[in-house]
């Protein structure tokens, strides 16, 4: 089996490929980018995984005019910019030891040993520089299936790295096959080790959530979470039943589907404006603003996702011509400025006529116009 693809035919991929073998070394294409190829998902980031040692990776890369960065030297990590692509190329590796939120490393010459430590056995599948695919631990057929399998032993795996729980059911919603359902040793070791999940920082659960919440429909793999108990110790208090409501309804943005989900979201370590955003679509959903309202006073995107979560939790459809309401809003213009009111009014009192008037013009459906605000 061969895979193919622009990415693959790059020239810079293939020159740092033909530099690495030239020395004596292996060079595979690993991970990410042979799965995607495999299943025609599309490849932004390019691995390679090799026999070389990091130095000696870098004077073969710089001997062919390559730049390279030690972005993570200690676990045998290079990236090299050959033709101005990035490659992360590392070093065949074998775990020694783990606790749960990193692992110490040896420095392997095997592939299988290399397979053998990877998180989930579609994620362990190499690629030669023509594209020829090596299955060291027989992950294609897991792969064409869509079922999303830990490499080995799942308790032990996880017990490597508890992200990994996290990174099964982010992996489901992305590539699993949802008639399928989830890998039954798989769910049940993540079950066992939800209580450790509360060992990892905040800032690696956030991001895992963020990208488990951006799958095109992460509904089925959520609920399982719920089921299993590692939502609650992921984000305690959420709950799952408004989220497939909310898929239904097209709502795509991840912070409204987190939105929806509840629970101690400022345990996330979100950034300050996704806190902001996500905090405030959880407030305006039970303030009941119109659709035009919204619009003008939040803009387009922010709009959209309360009307969605508010319907989703509700169970109810959204407005008629709530998309129409919400760019009316959008667009408009608050016709009465402070100067129209001054010298009369200054200060608190000026503030708080501005404000009356323009709840009386948005009442109006933004309808009333500055003579009739002002007459």
């Amino acid at each position: 089996m061969k895979i193919n693809g622009a990415w693959l035919a790059h020239q810079g991929t293939q020159a740092l490929c033909q530099a690495l073998e030239a020395g004596g070394k292996q060079a595979l294409l690993v991970g990410g980018c042979v799965r995607n190829a495999l299943i025609g998902v599309a490849v932004n980031d390019i691995d390679i995984a090799t026999d070389a040692l990091p130095e000696t990776v870098t004077i073969l890369a710089e001997s062919a005019g390559f730049g390279v960065v030690p972005t993570g030297i200690e676990h045998g990590t290079v990236t090299v910019i050959a033709h101005g692509r990035p490659h992360e190329v590392t070093t065949f590796r074998r775990d020694i030891e783990t606790d749960g939120r990193r692992a110490k490393v040896l420095f392997s010459t095997s592939v299988v040993e290399d397979a053998a430590r990877r998180d989930f056995t579609m994620n362990a599948l190499y690629a030669q520089a023509d594209g020829t695919v090596l299955d060291p631990l027989g992950g294609l057929p897991d792969l064409k299936a869509r079922r999303v399998r830990f490499v080995g032993d799942a308790g032990q795996r996880i017990t490597e790295d508890y992200l990994r729980i996290l990174r099964f059911f982010r992996f489901f919603a992305w590539y699993g096959d949802p008639a399928l359902g989830l890998d039954a040793e798989g769910l049940a070791a993540c079950a066992a080790n939800s209580a450790q999940i509360e060992t990892l920082s905040r800032e690696r659960i956030g991001a895992e959530m963020r990208k488990l919440l951006s799958a095109p429909d992460p509904s089925v793999a959520v609920a399982s979470m719920a089921q299993s108990g590692v939502l609650a110790a992921t984000l305690p208090g959420a709950d799952a039943r408004a989220l497939p409501i909310l898929v239904h309804l097209g709502a795509a943005h991840w912070l409204a589907r987190l939105a929806v989900l509840g629970g101690a979201v400022e345990t996330l370590r979100l950034s300050r404006s996704d806190l902001a955003q996500v905090t405030l679509i959880r407030e305006e959903i039970g303030r009941l603003r119109s659709a035009t309202e919204l619009g003008y006073r939040f803009g387009a995107e922010v709009a959209e996702s309360v009307i969605l979560c508010r319907s989703a939790m509700l169970e109810t459809l959204p407005p008629p011509e709530w998309k129409a309401d919400v760019l009316h809003g959008v667009g408009a213009t608050f016709p009465v400025l402070a100067a129209d009111l001054m010298p009369g009014l200054q200060g608190k009192a000026l503030g708080d006529r501005l404000r009356e008037l323009e709840q009386r013009w948005i009442d109006s459906g933004l309808a009333l116009t500055k003579a009739a605000l002002l007459g």
